[in-house]
Formats: structure tokens, C-alpha cells, sequence
């Protein structure tokens, strides 16, 4: 009875020990706060945002746009510059392969939705696709006006284009399709270019064509659901002891907020560990099912105190003023 009133007094002992070492060892609590200001990502540069209510893939959300409060259409070289002239770090832009093998930054694989076109993306080259108005189809009022048609002509910017009018602009690239030739394709692109100017750059998209880009571009910063599964489920199941996995390194790291939460150390001790291991993290709003951004001041009430990670945002017009006052 005595050896058995010894080994539960010494089991829980051992348990507070326990607790007491992942507490201290996850805690932000003594954590030393740093200067450094959160990381802006302007999803879409400048775009027109719309009401997220019974959105499925299929929805053209350019059907259903708030009404304009800033002149500029998602994915052009102008809502690239609007968004860096209102202080985000990194822009994001979607790429699709055209039937000639250039890179449009267009977000649809189609065009009907937002364009005066008809087809898909890869079935048209880059000269056709400069013909149409890419603000044809954006209406607030369910098509009683349509307020950027006629403006959008010719807008429809190549990769290339982007990379030569922003040379030291730092971009994040979605890749729109699960096809590993584009991957490939991307990669071999991105080869003309320095190293310094690759490094800031990082690409996202399905998991086939990131892992081939990977294969390609070892050292790019690149993320696909595939990887973010492979360190974050390792890092819940192990993360309390301060182990890093080692599909946590040298990539980028896209988290909802509703998961956040339990990441062990979440959010500076969490932050730094990835830090350390070359990798950046950007905070997206709701759970991910969307391209949910922090959008109004009452969103970023929803941060951890002193949070100083990345920031998925569809207006940087408005937070950047915000954090970077």
C-alpha cells in the first residue's frame, strides 16, 4: 500500500513537472517583446472586395462587389503600385498559363466573370487576352451599373511585366492550378533571375506544381496545403518541446487564425522558432476555407497583443495606416 501511495505521489509529481516545463517553455510570457513592425501582405495589391456570404467556387465575385471606395482593380500593375505606396511588404498576384506559355496575372482560370472575353485563360494567347477589359463584369448593384467597364482595357499584366516595372518589390505568386508543368514552367523563368532578387520572392499554389518548383528551386520559399500539412501536424503533435520539424524549414507558412491558437508557443515564442528556422508566417483570417483577410480596424482587435508575425489583408488602405501610424 505504501509503494503504491509512493508511485502515484511520484507520478504527480512527475505531471506537474511536466506541465510546468511545456508552460515555461511555450509561454509568451517572458518572451522579450520586439520593435519590429507585423508584415503587411496586400492580397491582390489594391483590389475590389466583395460579401463573403454563400460563396462556393463557383462564384463570380465581381458580381458582387461593395461599392467602390478606390479606383483600382485587383491583379494590374497600378493596384500593385497603389498597394506598396500604402506601405504593405508583400504583394500578392495570381499567375495563369496562356496557350503561347506566358504568364497572365489574372486570378480566374475563365473569363467570363470579369472580363468581355469568353473560354479559359489557357486557351487564348497573351496578344488576345491584352484585347479585353478585365473591369467588365464588376457590379455593386446586381448589373444596374457595371462602374470599371470601358476602364479595364488592355490591363491584363504578363509575369514579366510585373518583374520588370517592381525590381526590388518584394511578391508573393499563386500558382491557380494543380498542373506540375506549370510549376516547371514557373521554375524555369524564375532562372533568369539572381538570387537576390528570388529571394524576395515565395509561390503557393497546388501541390503538384509547388512540388515540382520545389524539385527545380530548392531554396525558394514556397508553400502548397501538402506541405503546410507535413510541419504543422508534426509541430502540434511534438512542437511542446521546441522541436522544429524539418518540413518547417526554409518555407512560408499560411494560418488561419481559427488554428493559431494551437500552435505551441503561438504567437512569439511560436514566431521565433520559425524565424529561426527561415521561415515566414502570415496570419489569414476566418479558417481558411477563403482568401479572408484582416480588413477593418475591428478585425485587428482579433491579434495577439504585440503581434509582430504576417498579415493577410484585401485593404491595405486601411490597415497599413493602422499599424505602420
Amino acid at each position: 500500500m505504501k509503494k503504491l501511495k509512493r508511485n502515484i505521489k511520484r507520478f504527480f509529481i512527475f505531471l506537474v513537472i511536466l506541465v510546468g516545463f511545456i508552460y515555461l517553455n511555450n509561454t509568451s510570457l517572458f518572451t522579450r517583446d520586439s520593435n519590429k513592425e507585423p508584415l503587411l501582405l496586400a492580397h491582390r495589391g489594391m483590389a475590389q472586395t466583395f460579401h463573403m456570404e454563400g460563396i462556393t467556387g463557383e462564384t463570380c465575385t465581381a458580381e458582387r462587389i461593395y461599392e467602390p471606395e478606390h479606383p483600382f482593380l485587383e491583379n494590374t500593375i497600378a493596384s500593385m503600385e497603389a498597394a506598396f505606396e500604402a506601405e504593405a511588404d508583400i504583394v500578392e498576384f495570381d499567375v495563369q498559363l496562356t496557350k503561347d506559355g506566358e504568364f497572365a496575372v489574372f486570378h480566374d482560370w475563365a473569363l467570363e466573370c470579369r472580363t468581355d472575353g469568353k473560354g479559359k485563360i489557357r486557351d487564348h494567347t497573351m496578344q488576345e487576352l491584352k484585347q479585353l477589359d478585365i473591369g467588365y463584369g464588376y457590379t455593386a448593384d446586381n448589373g444596374e451599373t457595371y462602374p470599371f467597364r470601358g476602364k479595364g482595357a488592355g490591363l491584363m499584366p504578363t509575369l514579366d511585366e510585373v518583374m520588370s516595372h517592381f525590381p526590388k518589390q518584394s511578391f508573393l505568386i499563386h500558382i491557380k492550378s494543380n498542373d506540375p508543368n506549370e510549376g516547371v514552367h514557373l521554375s524555369d523563368y524564375l532562372t533568369k533571375f539572381p538570387d537576390s532578387r528570388l529571394k524576395n520572392l515565395s509561390v503557393y499554389g497546388g501541390d503538384k506544381p509547388i512540388a515540382s518548383l520545389k524539385d527545380k528551386q530548392p531554396d525558394m520559399h514556397v508553400m502548397s496545403k501538402a506541405m503546410l500539412k507535413s510541419c504543422l501536424l508534426p509541430y502540434i503533435a511534438v512542437g511542446w518541446t521546441g522541436y522544429v520539424p524539418a518540413a518547417c524549414e526554409n518555407t512560408q507558412l499560411h494560418i488561419p487564425e481559427k488554428y493559431a491558437p494551437y500552435m505551441w508557443g503561438f504567437p512569439n515564442k511560436f514566431l521565433n522558432r520559425m524565424e529561426e528556422a527561415n521561415t515566414r508566417v502570415i496570419l489569414v483570417a476566418g479558417d481558411g476555407s477563403w482568401s479572408e483577410g484582416f480588413d477593418k480596424k475591428q478585425d485587428l482587435e482579433r491579434l495577439p497583443k504585440n503581434y509582430t508575425g504576417g498579415i493577410w489583408t484585401n485593404r491595405i488602405d486601411i490597415i497599413a495606416p493602422i499599424l505602420k501610424e
